[in-house]
């Protein structure tokens, strides 16, 4: 192991241990670095002489600051649009997921492209024959088509580009943005996992199961990057849960699921032959504990249940993104934080729990674009809260206020007068000056200090 990889193995391990995440540590951290530059005064000045011939009083202004010679001033914030804009939008959610960011750059002062998915025809043909009946055409503009129509998009400048989808096509979304030094937000995915501790209440499990399996086989049929992915459950329990999984798959989609209406169909071929390839794996057919079907013709795939698939199958290292739930048992439901460390960082994690020190566990041990406690994907309908990913899942976020920002260059302002000004003497400054200098210098550290103080749990 080389030097560059060792490092990267110890900070990887310092930053799993929790160390990084304790208050203590970064004041710890901040006063280090203040100690670092006051202790080390001299060095500094003649390492910035050595190298660029600084004077002192100039190592001062330009590396330390000097935040009292900018009184009296004023400063501010000004967010201003990007200018124009594309945005790519997903076929699962082809309406929301295609107006809901498009309300974002409109509302921070961009023109923009739309781009709906292909493979919802219906829907982009209603989004390109309304938006410019509605909306400004010289704007806001729809561009419809397939891959060709998206590659040639991407090969334009854009001063953003919003995609939702997998991570593949966030890979080649990134690839083009990087040869213009375009900024991007990318909703991607994720394999989203739902806790489930050991309640005590009947009436408590009873909704705990009626809100997994609608957070399962509700939206679009299990083909949503915020729905669960797979379920975590201490062994004790595991038989109980699926038996109550069945009986609530039944209630939603009745004895047929493949007439019910209540259910979305695999949007296409290939995303069928995909599902179907994995649950036809010897090992994960042999998890089968309900259902299982398929029905090629419809596109439909029955509600299945597995219990404990290989976890180093392809259903458990991909995002399934189709109506199977694997279970996973463990000993404890501790060794869930574990697990979910183990893995690439989701999108959503999902808990049923309420104890308040196993939430506090969840929160602070584990990374994910979003944490949901007793419920599912209810945190996406909330406006006053972010979504997006974090890592693989994706990065950037957006929803209400949060969608004005993603779109908008908040500038920074600042005016000063004309009085008072200090004049540069050479010969250098005396004592005194310096010393004055100093004081403003501290001061700079001041600002640090407060920072530090404002950090909270």
């Amino acid at each position: 192991m080389s030097g560059v990889e060792e490092s990267l193995a110890e900070l990887r391990q310092a930053f799993k241990s929790g160390q990084t995440r304790s208050v203590s540590w970064r004041k710890s951290q901040l006063r280090a670095i203040i100690d670092l530059v006051q202790d080390n005064e001299e060095n500094i000045f003649r390492a910035l002489y050595q190298d660029l011939g600084k004077h002192p009083v100039e190592c001062y202004r330009d590396e330390g600051r000097l935040p009292l010679l900018f009184f009296p001033t004023s400063g501010e914030v000004m967010p201003e649009p990007l200018g124009v804009v594309l945005i790519f939008a997903s076929w699962n959610f082809p309406l929301t997921l295609a107006l809901d960011p498009l309300i974002g750059a409109i509302s921070a002062g961009n023109t923009a492209v739309l781009k709906p998915s292909e493979l919802t025809p219906a829907c982009s043909s209603f989004l390109a024959d309304t938006i410019p009946r509605y909306l400004d055409c010289r704007t806001i503009k729809v561009i419809s088509g397939g891959a060709d129509v998206g590659g040639r998009l991407l090969q334009q400048k854009w001063d953003k580009i919003f995609f939702t989808g997998s991570p593949r096509g966030g890979r080649i979304v990134m690839s083009a943005a990087a040869k213009h030094l375009t900024p991007v937000t990318l909703e991607l995915g994720g394999k989203c996992p739902a806790i489930l501790d050991t309640l005590s209440s009947p009436s408590d499990i009873t909704i705990a199961v009626k809100r997994i399996v609608g957070g399962k086989w509700g939206p679009c049929g299990g083909q949503a990057c915020i729905g669960i992915d797979y379920l975590l459950v201490e062994r004790k329990f595991a038989s109980t849960l699926i038996d109550l999984l069945k009986l609530t798959i039944k209630k939603f989609y009745g004895e047929e699921p493949q007439n019910s209406k209540n259910m979305c169909k695999i949007i296409n071929k290939a995303h069928f032959e995909r599902l179907r390839n994995l649950l036809e794996d010897p090992a994960v057919a042999a998890s089968i504990v309900h259902g299982g079907s398929l029905h090629e013709k419809e596109l439909f795939i029955e509600p299945s249940i597995l219990l404990d698939p290989p976890l180093d199958a392809e259903i458990m290292t991909e995002e399934i993104f189709g109506p199977v739930l694997p279970i996973i048992t463990l000993s404890n439901i501790q060794e869930s934080i574990e697990f979910i460390n183990s893995r690439p960082k989701p999108l959503a994690i999902y808990a049923f729990t309420k104890k308040d020190s196993f939430k506090r566990q969840i929160v602070s041990e584990t990374s994910s674009g979003s944490v949901t406690f007793n419920d599912t994907m209810v945190q996406f309908l909330c406006d006053d809260l972010p979504f997006g990913g974090v890592g693989q899942s994706g990065f950037g976020r957006f929803h209400g206020k949060y969608s004005f920002d993603a779109f908008s260059h908040e500038k920074a302002v600042m005016t000063r007068g004309f009085f008072p000004e200090i004049e540069p003497r050479y010969p250098p400054w005396n004592g005194f000056k310096l010393r004055f200098i100093r004081l403003a210098y501290d001061f700079d550290y001041l600002g640090l200090l407060l920072l530090m103080l404002g950090l909270k749990r």
